[in-house]
């Protein structure tokens, strides 16, 4: 949905009615802003049209840091992230995904420190005992270095992710990231597969999936061949939240229709996971 809004609402019905007919089994629904209420009434619609859903949010506010040195700023963000949680329950969703670890296009001029590393995993798991009591998994993505400086490669956020030792905070594989950030993308997620709950679909230039270069047909056979069974959502971006699109660096339209990006990324991801069997 991030190639509409990032926030969703009864008046996107049409176009959500449009993603069931193409054929999607569900939605992620971006967790910036409104009240858990909001969130519910939009779960009631996503159940009437017939759509299941997960949620995918960001911090982009570095005084509601995770790893911050500064115990407010930590504080702020934990409890960003219990808001985050219980809006995501409210909408149904069991899975929150995204770089929910530190704050999105927020740099100090070095790589992560021990310090950070000790902090984050104090503040996952006060998140993580949050999301169990609200029925919620948290899905922690690696995000390139450009975006983000903390996690930025799979075998780096699985690590992570053993250290925390929380069943309510694993980790997502995300295509385009990965095509950065690793050398060998298909052994980052097999290496990484146990600790991975949700998968991103992203071409490498963040346009229709099929159409760049990333590696589908190894790919697939790579998530369906480690036993995988859960998300395969398309992830693709608009400019509608200003914020974000600096963050993410979207500064042009990656399809020449928004349709394009759902529709014929929907048959690719139905042949690629029927060829990978």
């Amino acid at each position: 949905m991030f190639l509409w809004t990032t926030s969703v609402s009864g008046k996107h019905e049409a176009l959500l009615r449009d993603i069931k007919t193409a054929g999607f089994d569900g939605v992620e629904i971006p967790v910036f802003v409104g009240t858990s209420d909001k969130y519910r009434r939009l779960g009631a619609l996503l159940d009437r049209i017939g759509l299941e859903r997960t949620a995918v949010s960001a911090i982009g506010d570095p005084r509601k840091n995770l790893i911050s040195p500064v115990a407010a700023e930590r504080k702020a963000g934990i409890d960003h992230m219990r808001w985050a949680i219980d809006c995501a329950a409210a909408l149904g969703a069991s899975t929150l995904s995204g770089p929910l670890h530190s704050t999105l296009g927020h740099f100090t001029g070095t790589g992560p420190t021990p310090a950070e590393r000790k902090r984050s995993v104090s503040s996952q798991r006060a998140i993580g005992d949050h999301a169990a009591a609200r029925g919620v998994t948290v899905a922690l993505e690696a995000l390139n270095r450009f975006e983000c400086y903390f996690l930025n490669t799979m075998d780096e956020l699985s690590a992570h992710i053993d250290e925390i030792g929380h069943p309510h905070v694993r980790a997502m594989y995300d295509t385009f990231h990965a095509n950065i950030e690793e050398a060998d993308p298909i052994g980052a997620f097999l290496r990484n597969a146990h600790n991975i709950v949700h998968v991103h679909i992203s071409e490498n230039d963040r346009g229709v999936p099929g159409r760049g270069n990333i590696p589908w047909q190894e790919t697939f056979a790579a998530i369906r061949g480690s036993g995988y069974d859960g998300w395969l959502t398309i992830e693709a971006f608009g400019r509608s939240l200003k914020e974000l699109a600096a963050a993410t660096k979207v500064w042009r339209d990656f399809a020449e229709s928004q349709e394009a990006v759902y529709r014929e990324g929907y048959r690719h991801i139905r042949e690629g996971w029927a060829h990978a069997a």
